[in-house]
């Protein structure tokens, strides 16, 4: 560890400080930019969940992109203003809030990491319980049918383990009581697209899950999503960690520059009590 600066033999003049301007400013506009990010997250999220109807607004929280989005951005929010002030305020408790934040999402990204490598398959069994849960409330959610839509264009795939998994919609399910027209149906965003078609035919999946294998795979995609995601992943490795760098770096330079201006404010104000003793006894 590096040694912290020594007080001086003698008191210093009022203009002299230990706490650097650049580290103070550096860290008070990192925060001020992701501060205004998160303000932009919180009104995305809020505006499109007033968006929605009041009954589909209660359908399915636990995997509204809406309500994540708000989530993440109050506690962006609310970190970064603890940075904001701490900073520009010179407040050793607010910037020791911040840093330990920081630290423990940096320690937590670490450990999901760490732990999904570990235990790839119990990954893949929480992964297919989301997914079979965002096939159930498909048409709950606007976001969320977006969301799965684009997926499935995406990675050319359709349900989670084959395009069979969309009976667990309501709407889409095959037996013979279900009175939806999407009975034994699957979502257009499964279906295979001609580049030349001008048009997209959304009705393209209709009966689909009556039809076996060989003859559905000649209008939908038949394989799940799970292991297209899977394949994907294995194929991009260099790719997420890029992206993990990508989030990792600012949070470690967040917490360097926190623990520094946290050192120097304290050898400021061991300065200040320095010179004070002085000025009140000028024979020690």
């Amino acid at each position: 560890m590096a040694k912290r600066a020594a007080l001086p033999a003698g008191p210093l003049g009022d203009d002299f400080s230990f706490v650097s301007p650049v580290a103070k400013y550096m860290l008070f506009f990192f925060n001020l930019l992701f501060w205004v990010i998160s303000m932009v997250m919180v009104a995305v999220g809020v505006y499109a969940r007033l968006l929605k109807h009041a009954e589909a607004a209660m359908a399915c929280l636990a995997v509204d992109p809406a309500i994540l989005l708000i989530v993440v951005g109050v506690l962006t929010f609310l970190i970064t203003f603890c940075g904001c002030v701490g900073s520009l305020r010179e407040n050793i408790c607010l910037l020791q809030v911040f840093s330990v934040c920081l630290t423990v999402i940096f320690l937590l990204q670490l450990a999901a990491g760490v732990l999904g490598f570990v235990f790839s398959d119990k990954a893949r069994g929480k992964v297919s319980e989301i997914i079979n849960g965002a096939i159930v409330h498909y048409r709950d959610d606007l976001d969320l049918q977006n969301l799965i839509d684009f997926g499935q264009k995406e990675f050319s795939c359709c349900g989670g383990v084959s395009y069979k998994d969309w009976s667990q919609n309501m709407y889409f399910n095959c037996t013979a009581t279900n009175p939806s027209r999407e009975r034994c149906s699957v979502p257009f965003s499964c279906c295979l697209h001609d580049t030349n078609q001008a048009v997209i035919n959304t009705m393209c999946g209709h009966g689909m899950q009556a039809r076996g294998y060989l003859e559905a795979s000649a209008f939908i995609h038949t394989n799940g999503c799970i292991d297209k995601l899977v394949n994907w992943t294995h194929s991009n490795l260099f790719l997420l960690g890029g992206i993990a760098l990508g989030l990792a770096l600012p949070q470690l330079v967040g917490i360097v520059l926190a623990r520094l201006l946290i050192n120097q404010i304290r050898d400021q104000i061991k300065l200040q009590l320095y010179n004070q003793q002085h000025r009140a006894d000028p024979w020690s």
